[in-house]
């Protein structure tokens, strides 16, 4: 689906920008990139449809593309081992970005879909952390996302389902080629999907809201290929799944968000919303997975995340790496594994791995975190 050798697609850069934000000539690339994510997420005239109230999710077909709505987002994260017992995490998402409602046109470059790979790998043993992004306009041949069967991606970079006849969601491949890196997974759904909010409608403010799901606990094994040199590497993975018209209110200017996997096979998801006047968001939320698959939904009163250590960027960005999340009366230390894992992408924020420690300091899991919206 996705060949490379048909276009090299670097044109929508542009196009991306334009659908996002106005040009910002004099603001710093920080600057440029948090304006693109209240552009990209925030309000907009144009008549999408919009997550207004539960519905029932769709399997296979929701894996697919929902082209009505004008943000969507495939996200994996992966946090691994070598045979050595060094350590990896690694970041793969696309997003779908659609820049206007149109009628469907027999010309497959007449296409409103913007699509935006990020990957990103990161070395705890090198503490380095890399990132590559790639952009393309919707296309058979270039990017795009289908359900039956199941492939996702961009100019080369994708996720796609193995196995069977037609390629299944249970067992995914992943491959991805950087100049610094190259991704070679293959994954096995461990959990099936569960939906976040209510009943899979995630609202994220009074007028606001996405329709949400993840994927908790995969498998995760294959190569990864850092600086040159080679590892076979194994562990978990968590994969989200989201679309929607417009998730930030005007008072609200980015997320925390965490994802956990415990040694007991317990996983978390905690997410936390930004407000500009620095008061807790009413719709902060979360979910616990529990070992046998069923899930509690964590409301703001459920939890809370605290920052307790920073790091500060080379544009005197103040990021929080390190944080304690209490969830009744368990708490844990989270920290990032490498301080500067931020991603200098056309929207600048900070992903990457995290461990997880108990309150007695014990290592008890590992994550992932999602920091948007700070140098604002």
């Amino acid at each position: 689906m996705f060949n490379p050798r048909l276009w090299r697609s670097r044109v929508l850069a542009g196009v991306v920008a334009l659908a996002a934000c106005t040009p910002v000539a004099e603001e710093s690339e920080s600057m440029q990139g948090q304006l693109r994510l209240g552009g990209v997420l925030g309000e907009t005239s144009e008549p999408f449809a919009r997550a207004e109230a539960p519905r029932a999710f769709q399997f296979p077909a929701d894996h697919g593309a929902h082209p009505d709505y004008r943000s969507e987002w495939w996200y994996l994260v992966v946090m691994l081992t070598d045979e050595a017992g060094e350590e990896f995490g690694v970041q793969f998402t696309v997003f779908r970005q659609a820049l206007a409602v149109m009628e469907p046109s027999a010309n497959p470059w007449r296409s409103p879909q913007a699509y935006m790979a990020h990957a990103a790998v990161t070395s705890v043993g090198r503490d380095a952390h890399w990132e590559a992004q790639r952009l393309a306009r919707g296309h058979p041949g270039v990017a795009g996302a289908r359900a039956e069967p199941y492939e996702v991606g961009v100019d080369g970079w994708s996720l796609t389902g193995i196995g069977g006849e037609s390629g299944t969601f249970a067992t995914q491949r992943l491959i991805v080629g950087a100049r610094r890196f190259e991704i070679d997974l293959t994954l096995e759904v461990v959990k099936p999907p569960v939906l976040q909010g209510h009943q899979g409608l995630s609202a994220k403010g009074p007028d606001q809201a996405s329709y949400y799901y993840s994927v908790p606990r995969l498998t995760a094994a294959g190569t990864l290929v850092v600086d040159g040199a080679r590892h076979r590497v194994s562990g978990s993975a968590w994969m989200d799944r989201e679309w929607s018209t417009s998730v930030l209110s005007e008072g609200q200017q980015g997320w925390d968000w965490f994802a956990v996997h415990l040694d007991d096979h317990t996983e978390l998801m905690a997410f936390r919303l930004r407000r500009k006047d620095g008061a807790r968001d009413k719709y902060d939320h979360g979910l616990m997975v529990r070992r046998d698959g069923s899930t509690r939904l964590l409301d703001p009163e459920d939890f809370m995340l605290d920052p307790i250590q920073y790091w500060v960027d080379d544009s005197g960005v103040r990021w929080p790496v390190g944080w304690k999340l209490t969830v009744g009366d368990k708490s844990w230390r989270l920290r990032a594994a490498v301080d500067d894992q931020r991603m200098d992408t056309a929207i600048v924020y900070w992903e990457g791995l995290i461990r997880v420690f108990d309150a007695q300091g014990e290592r008890v899991g590992s994550g992932y975190m999602e920091l948007t919206g700070y140098g604002a």
